[in-house]
């Protein structure tokens, strides 16, 4: 039966007939953007992120993959310059890689491990300087309490029920297997998508039925990489940049190990608004428990917010310009929903998946509007 049909027998239905209502209902359901098509899609998109939320120990090691073969592939692509093959270039490079991350890991290893020592000491004596701040609401606190506490009831105390929580140890080894494992297949993913080269784009072009799709693979594919990459590059030496001159800053005020914070600045720096908001709380917490005067303390926070300051509403917009295409409300948005949804990985990940994102439905009619909203 048609269309047509059907509207002749709903209209022939007389008053037994359903009302003329239930029959627009039935026709939006019926069309292609009507209710049942948009709650449809909603599902599958909350679906989605329930799976990627459940599976986050698989999909995350994947995406780490991906996002940081696009940081090393100009490295194997130059090394192949020089003709040695793409296998060779990719071992390199990730020896390269780990020699440098143990070298950072063995020169802050003794400071991490005598701040981890000193963190009680120093929870302590950030209290009592709290403390010596709110003591006089404190004192108008307790005057309140004992008007209004009621006389002790007579008869047993009832016992304190304590809750025990696993410590730091047995948190590690409990949750010590899947970071391993995560770690052996980022690592492994990485190589193989390092030497693999153009292999998958390859493939992708070959099993793509038109000439307009595989053109439209192949450019996708290189506006992702090409973007990608010059966005990590980039970021990578601006925020070296700023944990250097973050560094020369606690050196010059006193505070201890600055190049470890200097370090911390520019890694979390990778995180947009979130990151250097959380270096300046650290280092206010460290400075306040290190400095005896509050002055003093406040120093090492705002030399950081300054210079952070001028890294993001100077040196990045200056050199990046409309690289990045995002606009910052969709920054933001998308680094808080991906911590929420993966933790600080997920952070790190947010932009360079939105990036992908964007170029996609760039390149595709029907989501044409969607990369325009997420654009400047």
């Amino acid at each position: 039966m048609n269309d047509s049909d059907g509207s002749a027998l709903i209209s022939g239905a007389g008053e037994e007939g359903p009302p003329a209502d239930l029959g627009k209902l039935a026709e939006a359901f019926q069309s292609p953007l009507g209710i049942r098509s948009i709650a449809l899609t909603g599902l599958f998109i909350l679906a989605c992120f329930y799976t990627l939320y459940l599976a986050r120990e698989f999909f995350l090691p994947i995406m780490l993959a991906i996002v940081l073969n696009f940081l090393l592939w100009p490295a194997v692509r130059a090394l192949a310059r020089l003709h040695i093959p793409e296998a060779a270039g990719a071992g390199l490079v990730m020896i390269a890689c780990f020699a440098i991350i143990g070298l950072v890991a063995f020169e802050f290893y003794g400071p991490i491990v005598q701040w981890v020592d000193r963190a009680p000491r120093l929870a302590q004596r950030i209290e009592n300087s709290v403390k010596k701040v709110r003591g006089p609401v404190e004192q108008v606190s307790k005057a309140t309490d004992r008007l209004t506490e009621a006389p002790a009831a007579s008869g047993p105390k009832p016992l304190p029920v304590v809750i025990r929580r696993p410590s730091l140890l047995e948190s590690l080894i409990t949750q010590g297997w899947q970071v391993v494992a995560g770690l052996a297949v980022l690592t492994i993913l990485l190589y193989f998508l390092l030497a693999s080269g153009d292999l998958f784009l390859r493939k992708l072009i070959h099993v793509l039925p038109r000439l307009e799709d595989k053109k439209r693979a192949v450019t996708i594919a290189r506006e992702i990489e090409f973007q990608i990459s010059r966005y990590l590059v980039t970021v990578a030496a601006i925020n070296a940049c700023l944990g250097a001159a973050g560094g020369v800053a606690f050196w010059l005020i006193g505070l201890p190990n600055p190049a470890l914070w200097g370090t911390m600045g520019a890694v979390l720096n990778f995180i947009p608004y979130l990151g250097a908001l959380t270096t300046i709380t650290i280092v206010t917490l460290v400075a306040t428990a290190t400095f005896p005067s509050l002055g003093h303390a406040l120093l090492a926070p705002a030399c950081y917010l300054a210079l952070a300051a001028i890294e993001g509403n100077f040196v990045t917009p200056y050199i990046m310009g409309r690289r990045l295409m995002l606009n910052p409300v969709v920054i933001f948005t998308g680094v808080t929903f991906w911590g929420w949804l993966w933790g600080i990985p997920g952070a790190l990940l947010a932009v360079p998946m939105l990036v992908m994102f964007k170029i996609f439905c760039d390149h595709n009619e029907a989501l044409a509007p969607i990369g325009e909203f997420l654009g400047k």
